[in-house]
């Protein structure tokens, strides 16, 4: 039985790639399957995602058109056969031993998530961006989302996820889009009987300068607030019984050649105006 499918989607990270799967296939949980999926790559990385199947018969090598991260995620999950599910981006990597102390955690718990430790590294500069101290159960929608500073950071790469929650829940990511983690993760956060957090063990997010996150265009900035919209309007939807003001998104944005002369950020509970974009006006209980 597979206990771990990890999914690692794949864009030019030739420069990046080997050091992802190595962290992998010298996991100590040796019972997993590695998904690389080339979501159209025009460097050398499928050469080398090729490579390393050849040499490890856990490693499955998918092709798509440049759909973004979100497609290739989910075209991983659909021939997924592991117990749990966890993500790796191509030019991150993990402990060693980071998937046996999770799924063995998870299972310990019988939680439907388990998460570790987010590290960000580049620009010379190491940052914890979540620091697990002890084993802690989270049960409760707000103790859940607390727990991996989900409101701040949502980040879905710090943890697995059990294959039925997500199956039975239909979580999948948003295609074609930046920010696609946003709604993937509350999502799956919402419908977790249960989320436990595990100590010792780290994700290695890799700020690397090139990336699309990093870049400032239009479409990422749209694609940025719609994701926050989406993941209110979902809380919202669902009645979630959870603390005011944790969760922001543009709703309304009234623009003069283009200036954004009046701009209302809402909340759970909460709206707020801004004139220019900038200027609070006032605020008022919804």
């Amino acid at each position: 039985m597979v206990k771990v499918s990890i999914i690692v989607p794949v864009f030019n990270s030739e420069l990046f790639i080997d050091k992802c799967l190595n962290s992998l296939i010298n996991q100590t949980l040796k019972n997993i399957e590695i998904i690389c999926v080339n979501d159209g790559s025009t460097d050398n990385s499928l050469l080398k995602l090729k490579a390393f199947a050849q040499k490890d018969s856990r490693i499955k090598v998918l092709t798509q058109p440049h759909l973004k991260q979100g497609a290739a995620r989910n075209a991983g999950f659909k021939i997924a056969k592991g117990e749990y599910i966890g993500f790796v981006d191509s030019d991150d990597w993990v402990d060693k031993d980071y998937y046996e102390k999770l799924y063995n955690t998870a299972i310990k718990y019988n939680s439907d998530i388990a998460l570790a430790n987010n590290i960000r590294i580049g620009n010379g500069k190491t940052k914890k961006r979540l620091d697990i101290k002890e084993e802690t159960i989270a049960t409760t929608l707000q103790e859940k989302i607390d727990i991996g500073n989900q409101a701040k950071n949502p980040c879905p790469t710090n943890k697995i996820y059990r294959y039925e929650l997500l199956k039975n829940n239909n979580i999948i990511w948003p295609e074609g889009v930046f920010c696609e983690d946003k709604l993937f993760t509350i999502k799956a956060i919402y419908y977790a009987n249960s989320i436990v957090t595990v100590p010792g063990i780290s994700y290695y997010y890799f700020r690397n300068p090139k990336s699309t996150v990093k870049t400032r265009s239009s479409k990422i900035t749209q694609d940025k607030n719609n994701a926050k919209k989406a993941v209110l309007e979902f809380l919202k939807y669902n009645n979630a019984q959870i603390r005011d003001k944790d969760f922001w998104a543009v709703t309304e944005s009234k623009k003069l050649f283009n200036i954004p002369l009046l701009i209302k950020k809402e909340s759970m509970k909460t709206e707020k105006y801004y004139f220019l974009g900038f200027f609070p006006l006032f605020e008022r209980s919804l």
